[in-house]
């Protein structure tokens, strides 16, 4: 409970501030193209806190997509879903900041649909830097999904507003066990306004 409160204090007084934010525009910039997103942060409030920290401290840098999930390339899944994730990667020793509670979807209300981004884990409360987005409405990365054995879900916090097709485009490039041969670098991850 305390680092919830921490995180929301940390996320009233970050530079978006309003009496109540909405929706706060996001754009992932790479080298095959933008993908803009508005993440909720009435809904998600520590999760956009935690993601919107990683961007205004310049944390992101370095940054990939590295790992596609397509149905073809899960075979020891018996619960298959679609997504491609990226963030600092599995090499990171260390994530900048302490990992942030986790905020379920039962909680939330954001569903795990087609476009919707969402924090990468392994444990609830794990999640820190990763995150995902998904091709297709996933509801087994819900709470109560059968993705992950505790049923807990993942924690969404926005969706896809434009570039989707690039999203689907980083998908099927070629993987060997689900992660790219050829990473997709991340130039920079911004807020934008419009």
């Amino acid at each position: 409970m305390k680092k919830i409160l921490v995180l929301v204090a940390l996320f009233s007084s970050l530079s978006c501030k309003t009496n109540k934010i909405e929706t706060i525009g996001i754009k992932i910039e790479t080298g095959l193209g933008d993908i803009k997103i508005e993440l909720y942060p009435d809904k998600a409030p520590v999760t956009c806190a935690n993601f919107i920290r990683y961007i205004e401290n310049n944390k992101f840098v370095g940054a990939n997509f590295y790992r596609v999930v397509r149905m073809d390339n899960q075979p020891n899944n018996n619960i298959k879903i679609e997504v491609i994730q990226g963030g600092l990667g599995f090499d990171v020793e260390e994530s900048p900041y302490p990992a942030v509670v986790h905020e379920t979807t039962e909680l939330t209300g954001i569903k795990h649909v087609d476009g919707t981004i969402s924090m990468a884990r392994a444990e609830p409360g794990t999640a820190s830097s990763e995150f995902f987005i998904c091709i297709g409405d996933q509801p087994e990365l819900d709470f109560g999904g059968k993705r992950n054995p505790d049923g807990q879900g993942f924690a969404a916090f926005g969706k896809v507003i434009e570039g989707m097709d690039l999203v689907k485009q980083i998908q099927n490039m070629p993987d060997v066990e689900q992660m790219l041969e050829n990473p997709v670098y991340i130039n920079k991850i911004e807020i934008i306004s419009d």
